[in-house]
């Protein structure tokens, strides 16, 4: 099969214009298969694989910043839990008891009850 003869004058221009003009028969896209075009589920496919693709785009972005933002478990350190003396201090700050119920308190705490 042989490429259609495009006659090439002053007015084609370029080469790139006479390579394109003698790619423009029905043979070659008869060839190539270019008349059929996608059809419908080529359509459907290529919208399904662009939802696909900007899912997976748009769930690595959040992922990342989730990841980013939230502190991790393994590198905090846990805090000590509160004693009962911390607790008598804060009651203390608070004006929850006065400074004699905070002494006595604090010294049957450490084993030393007042009088």
């Amino acid at each position: 099969m042989a490429l259609p003869r495009t006659p090439v004058g002053p007015d084609t221009g370029t080469e790139s214009g006479r390579l394109a003009s003698a790619f423009m028969g029905p043979e070659v896209a008869e060839v190539y298969g270019w008349n059929d075009g996608m059809g419908l589920w080529g359509y459907v496919l290529m919208s399904i694989s662009i939802v696909v693709v900007w899912g997976a785009i748009i769930t690595g972005i959040v992922l990342l910043a989730r990841s980013l933002r939230a502190p991790s478990p393994y590198g905090a350190h846990p805090q000590p839990p509160r004693t009962a003396e911390d607790v008598l201090a804060e009651r203390f700050a608070r004006g929850e008891i006065d400074a004699a119920e905070y002494q006595n308190r604090l010294a049957v705490l450490r084993g030393h009850p007042g009088p």
